[in-house]
């Protein structure tokens, strides 16, 4: 608890026990004269009321007269003009409570969302003279290297030096494994480092890096505001003058009807419906739980690793129909891999091992992958080699001339191949003219890829499409095997936008499209649709920068999990506007007929306030 919060809640007691004192005093002391009882009920009131009659007079003086503060003021001195002393104090101190509550739930909020992006460094190690030196990562230059003991978070982005460790990355990710690393990996900033001491590298500048990229993004998410909080905004700016004047028009009107029927004017019991009405009418309820449902909503998404920059996105993302995927890193893991080897005359080991062998001088991505599924090749078995573009390499091992390329290539070695199966890039063998197999080279589909479509489907989404630059055979093998609904393939970049461009002129009306990519090649695309998420962006700033939902790790099925909050938090905002409104009008029109008093109104105001802050708390507890 803040102090501010201590000092109101010091007040609250004081206030409270005087109450009861002036309470116990009237009711012992009879006929005691009316400014006695107003004088005695003074002394709690302004106890506890004194700063919001002061914010009410500053309000009027500013020209900003319409707020909460006004409603209470005049609400409650409007009761102690009337005679009805015990009450105006009562309204008074109920809503403080009202308020310090909704405060202390607030800073909860605020303290929590900090904890979960705690990830901001006090300092970074730096060697001096063989004296470890604690400063300011701001000053870090890029080239530097500094130290990371056990317990401590990297502060920079960079390449670990020296030394290995296990990261604890959850509070970048979301999960909770930690990541083995060691010399010639990339780290992040944020991540905290567990068991052994390392030396990093630093790539970027602090201001720069992952951490700070992630903070700013946060930080700034307030700025863009939903649709749903602006309507609040604007409801709440003519809703507040609005019930003055019907409770001015109450006070008037009501007395005057009853004139011209021939009855008694009840002036005073007309003018207790009409501040009972403005105490009822107070819109806190809504102004204060509809951005906070927001708030924690992004709060806890973030907790699982996932950004979103801002309410709007959140609410837009909650409308979501049609999920459009970029393959190459979404739904594949971006990387070439050998994924089968067919061996002719030889065993497969020995075929990948030539093949290695031979590719051992080339630095294309194909012949890397090649080299990587058979790292311990004794690259001094390897004679004269020669590459021909466009078609593959040849190279003496063993005193066997090994051919390893395309079609081509095997027709110029005399070699008859056999036709291949399965989807990728197929590189065929030959050793001294013979055919001897092929070696298939694809993109390796992720291991949750299908799970996350299924999940996408289960949460309501209408439509998944994949879209890559890839051939036809290749798209068509990854699509059955992830379960998307629709694809195309051997697409060119402003093919993608084109093809966006279609789909949201099919999708359903008030719905959205999203699109996922890695954020670096599909920007125009990220831009165009109504959310754009990036997949996969832990210290990609091309990444954070294009898309509007920013998925920190490489697990597609964070796709529906940021959906699913999406929703739960719309549907939070959704009842505490229908429980706000529905309750403020019953109490609003009891109040109007003079059956509600100033009891019930602090329910209306306070009761309901306290229960919608709850509610929204709500949003941060994602599963």
């Amino acid at each position: 608890m803040t102090r501010k919060q201590k000092k109101t809640l010091i007040r609250i007691i004081i206030a409270a026990v005087l109450l009861v004192i002036c309470s116990a005093a009237s009711y012992m002391i009879k006929d005691l004269p009316w400014w006695a009882q107003m004088a005695m009920y003074l002394v709690p009131y302004l106890v506890i009321g004194y700063d919001i009659l002061l914010k009410a007079g500053r309000g009027i003086i500013h020209g900003q007269v319409f707020d909460e503060n006004f409603l209470m003021a005049i609400a409650t001195v409007g009761a102690v003009a009337l005679g009805e002393f015990r009450e105006g104090a009562a309204v008074m101190l109920f809503y403080q409570i009202g308020e310090l509550f909704q405060s202390v739930a607030v800073g909860k909020s605020r303290r929590n969302i900090a904890a979960l992006m705690d990830i901001r460094p006090d300092y970074a190690n730096i060697e001096r003279d063989g004296v470890l030196v604690k400063v300011d990562p701001d000053e870090v230059e890029i080239g530097t290297v500094i130290i990371v003991k056990p317990g401590e978070k990297v502060p920079i982005d960079g390449v670990i030096a020296e030394g290995n460790t296990s990261l604890d990355m959850s509070a970048l990710t979301g999960e909770s494994m930690p990541v083995s690393v060691s010399k010639g990996a990339a780290v992040q900033s944020g991540c905290i480092n567990m068991t052994g001491l390392v030396k990093i590298l630093t790539t970027k500048e602090f201001g720069e890096s992952t951490v700070s990229k992630i903070l700013e993004l946060v930080e700034n998410s307030g700025a863009k505001k939903s649709r749903s909080e602006n309507f609040i905004s604007k409801f709440a700016r003519y809703y507040t003058p609005a019930v003055c004047i019907g409770a001015a028009a109450l006070a008037v009107f009501g007395p005057l009807v009853r004139m011209v029927l021939g009855l008694s004017p009840e002036w005073m019991s007309w003018v207790m419906r009409a501040l009972t009405f403005l105490v009822i009418s107070c819109p806190c309820a809504l102004v204060i739980s509809i951005p906070l449902t927001f708030f924690a909503g992004i709060g806890g998404a973030s907790r699982a690793g996932i950004l979103v920059k801002g309410s709007n996105y959140l609410e837009t993302l909650a409308k979501a129909r049609y999920i459009v995927f970029d393959k190459t890193g979404t739904l594949t893991k971006g990387v070439f891999e050998v994924a089968d080897i067919r061996a002719e005359g030889v065993d497969k080991s020995t075929l990948i091992e030539y093949a290695a062998l031979a590719e051992s001088g080339s630095n294309h991505p194909i012949a890397k992958s090649i080299q990587a599924a058979y790292p311990d090749a004794d690259k001094s078995r390897v004679g004269e080699i020669e590459e021909t573009a466009g078609e593959g390499v040849t190279a003496v091992i063993d005193g066997k001339k090994i051919a390893v390329g395309n079609e081509r290539l095997m027709a110029r070695a005399g070699a008859k191949i056999k036709a291949a199966d399965g989807a990728g890039t197929v590189i065929y063998a030959a050793i001294d003219g013979v055919y001897a197999g092929y070696i298939l080279i694809s993109d390796v589909i992720k291991p949750t890829a299908a799970d996350a479509v299924s999940a996408l489907k289960g949460s309501g989404i209408e439509k998944t499409v994949m879209l890559t630059g890839d051939s036809e055979k290749t798209a068509a093998a990854v699509a059955a095997a992830v379960g998307v609904d629709e694809y195309r393939a051997g697409l060119m970049p402003e093919d993608k936008v084109a093809i966006v461009e279609e789909l949201l002129d099919k999708k359903p009306p008030k719905s959205a499209l999203a699109f996922v990519g890695d954020g670096i090649n599909d920007a125009p695309v990220l831009s165009r649709s109504d959310v754009g998420i990036a997949m996969g962006a832990l210290g990609s700033d091309a990444a954070i920068e294009a898309a509007d939902v920013v998925l920190m790790d490489d697990n597609p099925t964070k796709i529906s999990q940021a959906i699913k909050t999406a929703k739960k938090c719309m549907a939070i905002v959704y009842e505490n506007i229908i429980f706000a409104l529905g309750v403020k009008a019953v109490c609003l029109i009891l109040g109007a007929l003079g059956l509600a008093n100033m009891w019930l109104a602090i329910f209306a105001d306070v009761g309901v306030m306290v229960i919608a802050v709850l509610n929204a708390i709500r949003a941060l507890r994602i599963k």
